[in-house]
């Protein structure tokens, strides 16, 4: 999780000034890794997997953010998909997430660690009771 201190960009304007939760950057950066070819889902936690059971999507599950003396620094927890290559889809979402905070909010991440926590293989499509009788059936006749 994000601490709790809010990032302030630049220095302030005329009109004010610009405040951003770590929640919205962790949303981002969430979005950002998920959507990467070969990313199978973000590693969350009991409750944002029992939200996402309820139907509600929890974008920032999987990242954790912290803000040191060195800058932002971000770890990402993830599943790949079974076949992709892991560090093409480490060094992909390290750019995506990199690329899509500074374009949405003009700050640079100091690190990006990726944490691949599993490898996830395709679920074989299982078949149904008619097709498994329909094949002794016609063997039968």
């Amino acid at each position: 999780m994000a601490e709790e201190e809010k990032l302030i960009l630049g220095q302030p304007q005329e009109l004010g000034e610009i405040i951003i939760a770590p929640e919205v950057i962790e949303v981002i950066i969430g979005i950002a890794a998920a959507k990467v070819e070969g990313v199978y889902a973000m590693r969350g936690t009991l409750a944002s997997n029992v939200n996402q059971l309820l139907g509600k999507n929890t974008h920032g599950k999987g990242v954790y953010l912290t803000n040191d003396e060195d800058g932002l620094k971000v770890d990402l927890y993830t599943y790949l998909e079974y076949g992709t290559s892991v560090p093409k889809v480490a060094m992909a979402m390290q750019e995506r997430v990199k690329q899509q905070v500074l374009f949405m909010t003009d700050v640079a991440l100091q690190e990006v660690n990726i944490h691949v926590v599993g490898v996830v293989a395709e679920k074989m499509e299982q078949p149904t009771l008619q097709e498994l009788f329909n094949d002794e059936e016609e063997e039968n006749e």
